[in-house]
């Protein structure tokens, strides 16, 4: 079945950087946009930035700019390269396939100084 494992949040000052990745398995990882998600305390999910199979990208208006999406089709893996970071960048970060229900456990991301 679907699974996905995200990892590398932590605690980072303002002005900082994470790498966050989402091991992929279960399906063929290649042939899927893949979408990072964060939710924050209080807030609804929201999408942060998707990749297509194709390598196309797109990016909330809140972190164009200063985050970057990319994927290694060889290792079943999307990132999500984190700069600049800003305190309201705070949440549990989340990878998903649109085209399947299931959702990794996420990542916590605190930026604070």
């Amino acid at each position: 079945q679907v699974q996905l494992v995200e990892s590398g949040g932590g605690l980072v000052q303002p002005g900082g950087s994470l790498r966050l990745s989402c091991a992929a398995s279960g399906f063929t990882f290649s042939r899927y946009t893949m979408n990072w998600y964060r939710q924050a305390p209080g807030k609804e999910r929201e999408l942060v930035a998707l990749i297509t199979f194709a390598g196309s990208t797109n990016y909330a208006d809140s972190v164009k700019g200063r985050f970057t999406i990319s994927r290694d089709n060889a290792k079943n893996t999307v990132y999500l390269q984190m700069n600049s970071l800003k305190p309201e960048d705070t949440a549990v970060y989340y990878c998903k396939v649109p085209d399947f229900l299931t959702w990794g456990q996420g990542t916590q991301v605190s930026v604070s100084s």
